[in-house]
């Protein structure tokens, strides 16, 4: 863990799971031991991989790094920097409001697309016949 010693992109950190660490490792899914999460904070996922540390750093190396996000916005596209910006001067209840809607849309409305355009191209293949 010395390589990443005094990182500003990276951190390498040592959870006790069944002491001081348990309310963090509730709130991250950590169910079994050793667990090894990676990604954006709030949004960590499980780590699969090999356990020696050549694997884990071998992937640390290829996959992990700053990306774009809020902390990190001249990483990102105009674009993505644009909405990033707006969606940052949002109250935390106007975001978790939209969050909810676009679940919702998920949820709702794709699947019920994907058979109104399957059903538009089966009409269209008949058609052509």
């Amino acid at each position: 863990m010395e390589d990443f010693k005094g990182s500003s992109t990276s951190l390498v950190a040592d959870v006790d799971c069944t002491a001081e660490g348990k309310e963090l490792c509730s709130t991250q899914g950590v169910r079994g031991y050793p667990t090894i999460k990676h990604g954006e904070v709030g949004d960590l996922k499980d780590y699969n991989g090999g356990r020696t540390y050549e694997d884990l750093k071998k992937f640390a190396d290829e996959n992990l790094g700053p990306t774009c996000g809020p902390a990190t916005l001249d990483l990102c596209p105009e674009a993505d920097r644009t909405r990033l910006e707006n969606f940052m001067k949002m109250s935390a209840g106007k975001l978790e409001g939209k969050v909810r809607n676009a679940i919702k849309v998920l949820a709702e409305d794709v699947p019920l697309m994907k058979k109104v355009l399957a059903h538009q191209n089966k009409l269209a293949g008949k058609a052509e016949l």
